[in-house]
C-alpha cells in the first residue's frame, strides 16, 4: 500500500538561507518550487507561500515552506524532539563531518550507536539534521525477529517512569 516517502514538509524562515543549506552544504538539488498563493481545498494564503523541494538519492524529498505572515515559532530543536536523519556511505560521514568543521559549523559526533554511525549539524531553521551511515550488521538489528524490538517496547511500556505514563 505505501510505497515509500515522496517528502516531508518543515517550516523554513527564508528559502534561500535554507536552499544554501540543503543545496549548498548538503547537495541536495533543488528540484520543485511552488508559490502558492491560494491553496487547492480553497484558503487564502495571505501574501503568499514558498514550497521548496530538495531531493534525496532515491527519489523522495525534504520540503520547506516559507511563510512569511503567518506565526510560526522557530527555536532549536532537541535531537529527541525532531531531527531529520539522512543515510550517507561511511566515506561521505567521514567528509562531511570534516567540511562541516573546516566550514566552522556546528557539528557533533562522530557517535557510534552500534548499527549506525552519525553525526549532527543544525540547519539555518533550528532542526537537527542527523547524516548516518550503515555499519556490519545493520541488517540484523532492523529485523524484528532479531532485535526483539516489540518485547523491548512492552518491556519499556511496563517499566518506564510514572510521570511519563499520566502525560
Amino acid at each position: 500500500m505505501i510505497k515509500g516517502l515522496h517528502h516531508n514538509a518543515y517550516r523554513c524562515r527564508d528559502s534561500e538561507e535554507t536552499r544554501q543549506f540543503y543545496e549548498g552544504f548538503l547537495g541536495l538539488p533543488l528540484v520543485h518550487s511552488l508559490k502558492i498563493e491560494r491553496t487547492m481545498s480553497g484558503r487564502d494564503t495571505d501574501g503568499g507561500v514558498l514550497h521548496t523541494f530538495y531531493q534525496l538519492d532515491d527519489g523522495s524529498c525534504l520540503a520547506f515552506f516559507e511563510a512569511p505572515t503567518m506565526p510560526f515559532q522557530f527555536k532549536e530543536q532537541h535531537d529527541f524532539d525532531l531531527h531529520i536523519a539522512l543515510e550517507v556511505s561511511a566515506e561521505a560521514l567521514e567528509s562531511m563531518f570534516a567540511k562541516g568543521k573546516a566550514e566552522g559549523r556546528e557539528v557533533r559526533g562522530i557517535s557510534d550507536h552500534k548499527f549506525i554511525r552519525s553525526i549532527y549539524f543544525r540547519d539555518p531553521n533550528g532542526y537537527v539534521i542527523e547524516l548516518t551511515a550503515k555499519v556490519p550488521g545493520h541488517e540484523a538489528d532492523m529485523d524484528p525477529k532479531k532485535s526483539h524490538a516489540r518485547d523491548i517496547l512492552n518491556d519499556w511500556q511496563n517499566k518506564k517512569p510514572k510521570a511519563a505514563q499520566a502525560a
